[in-house]
Formats: C-alpha cells, sequence, structure tokens
C-alpha cells in the first residue's frame, strides 16, 4: 500500500462577512497517497476551490479554517505560521491555478516568474535558475523555449500559460500537486495534451495529485479515487470505477446523467433542477434535499452520517441501499465517457 501523503480531518472553513461567519467547508475528510489522483467534483460553489485553498494556506483574508486539520506526512500543516507555510508553499505543496492569466503576474517576464521558486527554495544562482527554467519549459513542451523565456504572460497563448504554470509547479519536484480547474478555457486538444503532462509528471515524480474539476469526462481520464462535494460538504468518495459503476448518492448520480452520450440517439440530459444553496442558507437534514426526487421526511430532519458502502466507498445518504443510476440504465461505462463517446 503506498504511503499516505496528504490527510484532511474534519476540515471547517469560515468566511467573516458583514452577515456574520459563513461555513464555507463544513467538516470534510480525505486524504492523498503518494502516485495517486483524488478528483474533487461538484458544481461551482460547492467548496471544491475553498478546499484546495485551505490546504495550501491561501485564504482570502476575511477566511480561515475554524476547525479539523490538515496533515502533509503526517505533521501538521494547518497552523504554521506564514513564514513557515511560505517554505512548504511551491516546495512540497504546488499549485496550478484555474485562470494562469490571473495567475502570473502580467508585469514580470516568465523566467522571473519561473526561476524565483528555485532561487528561493533550491539556492540556485540567477544563472542555473535560468539554465534550469529553460529546461522545465522543455520538459512541458513548451515550443521555442529560449525565446518564450524572455516573454511576458499576455504574449503566451492560453495553452502556453498553462504549460508555464506547470514548469513553475514542477520546478521543484513537489511531493503533492493541486491542480484547480487546469484545462477552463483551453481547446480539447491542449486539455488532452495538459492532462497527459500532469499524468506523466505524476508518475515520474511518484506525487500526489489534488484535481479539482467539474468535468466527469477529466474525471475518468485522470482519477484513481473520486470525492463528490455538495454545499461545503463531501457526499460520496469512491474508487473512479466504483463512482461511474455504483454510485449511491442522488447527487453523484445526476452529475453523470448530465454527462452527454452520443451513442445513445435517444438519450436525454437529465438536469438536476433548483440550484446550490447560498452559504447562510439554513437547511435541516441532508443539505441535498430540496434537490433530490428520492427525499423523504427522514432526510429533512436527520443529516446523514458518513456511511461505509463497501471498500474505499463511503457515502451520506439515508437512501444509498434503493437508490441506483436509474435512468443511467443507459449510461456507458467511465472508458466511453473518457473518450468522450
Amino acid at each position: 500500500m503506498k504511503e499516505t501523503l496528504l490527510e484532511v480531518n474534519n476540515l471547517v472553513t469560515v468566511f467573516r462577512t458583514k452577515e456574520g461567519k459563513l461555513p464555507a467547508v463544513r467538516d470534510v475528510s480525505f486524504s492523498i497517497n503518494k502516485g495517486e489522483t483524488l478528483c474533487v467534483v461538484g458544481e461551482s460553489g460547492c467548496g471544491k476551490s475553498i478546499t484546495s485553498l485551505s490546504v495550501m494556506g491561501l485564504l482570502p483574508s476575511n477566511g480561515y479554517i475554524s476547525s479539523g486539520e490538515v496533515l502533509l506526512g503526517g505533521k501538521p500543516i494547518h497552523n504554521l505560521h506564514p513564514e513557515e507555510m511560505r517554505k512548504i508553499r511551491g516546495n512540497q505543496i504546488a499549485m496550478i491555478f484555474q485562470e494562469p492569466m490571473t495567475a502570473l503576474n502580467p508585469v514580470l517576464r516568465i523566467g522571473y516568474q519561473l526561476t524565483e521558486p528555485l532561487m528561493l527554495h533550491h539556492k540556485l544562482t540567477k544563472k542555473q535558475a535560468y539554465e534550469q527554467g529553460i529546461k522545465l519549459l522543455e520538459q512541458v513542451g513548451m515550443p521555442y523555449p529560449e525565446k518564450r523565456i524572455k516573454q511576458y504572460p499576455h504574449e503566451l497563448s492560453g495553452g502556453m500559460r498553462q504549460r508555464v504554470m506547470i514548469a513553475i509547479a514542477l520546478s521543484c519536484r513537489p511531493e503533492l500537486l493541486i491542480a484547480d480547474e487546469p484545462t477552463t478555457a483551453l481547446d480539447v486538444t491542449i486539455q488532452a495534451q495538459i492532462l497527459d503532462l500532469i499524468k506523466e509528471s505524476k508518475e515520474k515524480l511518484d506525487m500526489g495529485v489534488m484535481m479539482v474539476t467539474h468535468d466527469m469526462g477529466v474525471v475518468a481520464e485522470v482519477a484513481d479515487r473520486v470525492m463528490v462535494m455538495y454545499a461545503g460538504k463531501k457526499v460520496e468518495e469512491a474508487p473512479v470505477e466504483e463512482i461511474f459503476d455504483n454510485p449511491k448518492h442522488p447527487y453523484t448520480i445526476g452529475l453523470l446523467n448530465s454527462v452527454p452520450d452520443i451513442d445513445n440517439p435517444e438519450f436525454e440530459l437529465e438536469a438536476i433542477p433548483g440550484s446550490l444553496p447560498s452559504l447562510d442558507e439554513q437547511i435541516s437534514g441532508c443539505r441535498f434535499h430540496p434537490r433530490c426526487k428520492f427525499a423523504t421526511d427522514k432526510c429533512r430532519i436527520e443529516s446523514p452520517p458518513e456511511l461505509n458502502v463497501s471498500n474505499g466507498h463511503t457515502v451520506s445518504c439515508w437512501l444509498h441501499e434503493e437508490v441506483g443510476l436509474d435512468g443511467g440504465e443507459n449510461k456507458e461505462p467511465s472508458e466511453k465517457i473518457a473518450s468522450g463517446a
């Protein structure tokens, strides 16, 4: 069994607002092993990115971890002083942000932004870091790296900027890579190249990967395990094959039923009714029950605990034994979703 790299226990992340303290992540626990990819999926606003920023220690000024713990290699990092966290961030843990145009500094050349972590964490000279930066750009498939390293972010295409972000993230050979929607706004051919690059880097460095996404095709392509989040809570977690072939939570089923099947001309997309609740919305019982077609009185009153369905498969749903992939018998296996079929 692989060594546990990241362990998050009962994480609660809160934001201070004029209306009071609002929880964005509610009692979430998960782990990532070396050489493993965990995909975190759910609708926009469900807490995926805030969970990753909590791990990185990059929460906005009004956000903080109110309870729970984040362990890297068995050592707590959630309560480190900012200076201590800076030694870990970009070195042991690295992150690829959702939009590289806003993540990269527009007034600094690519070379400066790429060599900075090498000089800071590996104590390389400016010349050594510059040479290493060119090699990193070559490794991520950047054309004409000697030219690109002298350019500014606005002079590069979206795919090139994302390659720069990956090169920066991998520069110090991190143990854990967090990728927040790394293929957003990229065309499908570039998406495939970026995903292949992340997979190759994972295998080469034996690092853990936490991939934040809402694209079930990406999940089928790269994930070893999947954690489904809804309204700040984890509702289901399982190996990727189990999620696609035997989902137990109605929300997971809804996500899978929203994936088009072009091989089945009679297939109709099934939208999940309603919308995600706001952070300050008080919901008794299961937070998904207002949108769930299976909800019972018990669902509306009592919040379901996390139940162990099988080895490695957990779900928070009172009806997990009755709920199946209904209407999803026509759904193809995960391999076809991954291929776009």
